[in-house]
């Protein structure tokens, strides 16, 4: 949560602060690069498409300068409420930000959902760096005119190659970031790293867990709630969660034969959980069926979504 009093170390207004937004199709790598530059896990990661379903903020400090890191939802043609409600968070937080990076997979090229997104940068000022990401392996000469291409469809003030996942040129790109905040104070307290609500995160990493865990086997719209969480006095937490699927057969695909699948998922989010938190954690998952879950305007408000975007 922010702070009611900003923060200025310096007692003399030394400090700067500002938001990068990092905008991008799906799966160019937006939750590598945030968590990254964040240096811990803020925002969850997977192979599926749209994993990112609503903005997550990410706090990084170097010196006296705070930068609050903008993870978006993947941008690409909307069909149905919570696509829009995705693409429109991610339009909002370029809306705020002092620096737009748009993150494009150097692998996957120019294609129509990076087309998208240039052309809404029309409608933002800010100052926009281009990042072409999963660069490895590729030839000079491809990215170079991959880099050519788009600086011609739009005005980039800068040109970074990167890996997110390996970290390869991500140094050069964040000094270039903490280089363009502005003088003012602190938005968020010094050990502060989200935004997030510790409930939230807590169900996007066991949805990341669940995505691992049954790969291509149910449709990425899978929702994960926290229905209860209760701290003890010996330092640990009992949290209790939801899985929600939209039918009986996607239910007994994340259950498994005999359990298992639902078993991997609790036991690896609860791992992970533990040492996120540094704290024993009591994991408790069910399974339940609610065929129009993706239009209960509650999700939508625990997500920071619009419901008519």
């Amino acid at each position: 949560m922010m702070t009611d009093t900003p923060h200025d170390t310096s007692g003399d207004g030394g400090t700067r602060c500002g938001f990068v937004s990092v905008l991008g199709a799906p799966n160019a790598g937006k939750s590598t690069l945030v968590n990254r530059l964040v240096g811990a896990k803020v925002t969850i990661v997977s192979p599926k498409v749209q994993t990112t379903r609503m903005r997550v903020r990410g706090i990084a400090i170097k010196d006296q300068t705070q930068i609050i890191y903008t993870d978006t939802p993947g941008i690409f043609a909307p069909k149905r409420r919570l696509d829009r409600a995705m693409v429109d968070a991610a339009w909002g937080g370029a809306s705020d930000a002092d620096v737009i990076a748009v993150l494009v997979d150097a692998k996957r090229g120019l294609d129509r959902d990076v087309e998208r997104i240039i052309e809404g940068l029309e409608m933002h000022s800010s100052p926009t760096v281009l990042v072409l990401n999963k660069v490895d392996g590729l030839k000079r000469e491809v990215l170079l005119t991959l880099s050519e291409t788009l600086n011609g469809m739009a005005r980039f003030d800068s040109t970074f190659m990167i890996s997110a996942l390996n970290g390869n040129g991500v140094d050069d790109l964040e000094a270039h970031f903490y280089g363009q905040m502005a003088p003012g104070p602190w938005l968020f307290p010094e050990d502060e790293i989200s935004d997030l609500p510790q409930r939230l995160f807590a169900a996007e990493v066991t949805r990341e867990k669940a995505y691992f865990v049954l790969h291509q086997e149910i449709p990425y719209s899978l929702s994960v709630e926290t229905e209860s969480w209760e701290e003890f006095k010996n330092g640990s937490v009992r949290i209790e969660q939801n899985i929600t699927v939209s039918r009986d057969s996607q239910k007994g695909i994340v259950l498994g034969k005999g359990g298992q699948m639902i078993k991997r998922i609790r036991a690896d989010a609860q791992e992970e959980l533990a040492e996120i938190l540094e704290r024993p954690v009591h994991l408790f998952v069910r399974v339940r069926v609610r065929e129009k879950w993706a239009e209960d305007p509650s999700h939508f408000r625990d997500w920071g979504l619009r419901y008519d975007a």
